[in-house]
């Protein structure tokens, strides 16, 4: 009859690894840490710049932007019955001179294929939808991803007076409609949902 081996552990090596693998961990984790701290300010500057550059592509007779309060976008969400207020993410107001040229609307609805589709729109201060872009997306690459694409470019010259329609076939030439991405309809109805948000709160605003 066999005899089992005891297995020994030296609990000294156990320990001396134990500790080799903790001081590696807080090297790596300070060392993440401080290139967080570094870089962070960049990053930051880096996104301001950025949202910058994309409101004064919507809004292009813009040179200044003025934030409208967090406070004041709350209200403006509750005034449009937005039952999700939480997609209504900033309003900036374009001005040239000193003078009122449009707003900036940032939104994010969720009812993308894969979530949320953040929207930028512009709309000039004489009601006109000046250009969108899409800020962020988790859409199908091919298909859902055409949005930042040439099909955003029929928002534009679109009237601010009345709620877009996404339409299956053809769009008619100079009404509401918008015809929707070949096999991504969902999508379409996304960016859409976002543009008629902005349309509403520029309706407020211009009140």
């Amino acid at each position: 009859m066999e005899t089992k081996e005891k297995v020994q552990i030296d609990w000294k090596v156990v320990f001396k690894l134990g500790l080799i693998l903790f001081v590696i961990s807080a090297v790596a984790a300070c060392a993440l840490a401080l290139t967080n701290y570094v870089t962070a300010g960049t990053i930051e500057e880096m996104n301001i710049q950025a949202n910058t550059v994309a409101r004064q592509e919507v809004l292009p007779d813009a040179t200044d932007f003025e934030e409208v309060p967090v406070e004041d976008v709350a209200k403006i969400a509750e005034e449009i019955n937005m039952e999700t207020p939480e997609e209504l993410l900033e309003v900036y107001i374009g001005t040239n001179n000193g003078e009122v040229v449009g707003y900036t609307v940032k939104t994010g609805p969720t009812s993308g294929y894969s979530g949320e589709v953040q929207v930028l729109t512009g709309i000039s201060s004489d009601g006109v939808i000046s250009g969108i872009t899409i800020i962020k997306h988790n859409e199908t690459p091919g298909l859902g991803a055409l949005a930042t694409g040439e099909w955003n470019d029929q928002f534009t010259g679109k009237s601010a007076t009345e709620e877009l329609v996404v339409v299956k076939g053809t769009a008619k030439e100079g009404s509401n409609e918008i015809q929707a991405i070949t096999g991504s309809t969902i999508t379409s109805r996304a960016v859409t949902e976002g543009v008629n948000t902005s349309i509403q709160v520029y309706q407020t605003l211009s009140k």
